[in-house]
């Protein structure tokens, strides 16, 4: 199974571009879906933020304070360092059972972090969607209603542009209108089919 990573900063445009996969039936594994779904009330790695993180982590009805649990870690690396070593195991291990499952050409799996985790080295191609930070900061500020300094503070906290755009097979410059973008998804499509064969 060839595995394309998709990567790419906050509000750069990955799920869109996830969608204009799925348009070519294409499956997407989606790691933060994976990691949401590993914290929900009466998962283990819930439990163990609780412990590690504190139950002002976690609301009266027993769920992930997110917010709270966001404004901790991005203020203490050490703290974003070890909820990323609860989590991301788990997340690696759910993603090797969804591709085992597949009979498809190639899957995309949607990993914000893939270069910060290192887990580049599990794909075979890496597709990094790209926008300039005032594109960012506006997506996201439109979609989450976060604060400017919030997003900074989580553009920061991701690996650099240049960087991110130095481990690239192929870049989505997201920065026009949607049919230019499925344009470019469906060249993308048609390589990666030549690419699994």
């Amino acid at each position: 199974m060839y595995k394309v990573g998709l990567t790419g900063g906050i509000g750069c445009g990955k799920s869109t571009v996830s969608d204009l996969f799925k348009q070519h039936a294409i499956p997407v594994i989606d790691a933060d879906k994976i990691a949401h779904e590993l914290v929900t009330p009466g998962q283990k790695a819930l439990e163990q933020i609780k412990t590690d993180f504190g139950t002002h982590c976690i609301n009266p009805d027993g769920s992930m304070n997110r917010s709270k649990l966001r404004d901790c870690i991005f203020q203490d690396a050490k703290k974003k360092r070890l909820l990323e070593n609860i989590i991301h195991p788990l997340v690696y291990a759910e993603i090797d059972q969804q591709v085992s499952k597949l009979t498809t050409p190639y899957v995309i799996i949607s990993v914000p972090l893939l270069i910060e985790t290192g887990m580049q080295s599990l794909v075979d191609h890496i597709l990094v969607i790209d926008c300039p930070m005032e594109m960012q900061v506006n997506r996201v500020k439109l979609r989450d209603k976060l604060s400017d300094s919030l997003i900074t503070s989580i553009i920061n906290s991701q690996v650099s542009r240049t960087e991110r755009l130095a481990h690239a097979d192929s870049i989505i410059y997201n920065t026009q209108d949607l049919s230019y973008l499925s344009q470019q998804v469906k060249t993308l499509h048609n390589q990666f089919l030549k690419q699994a064969q």
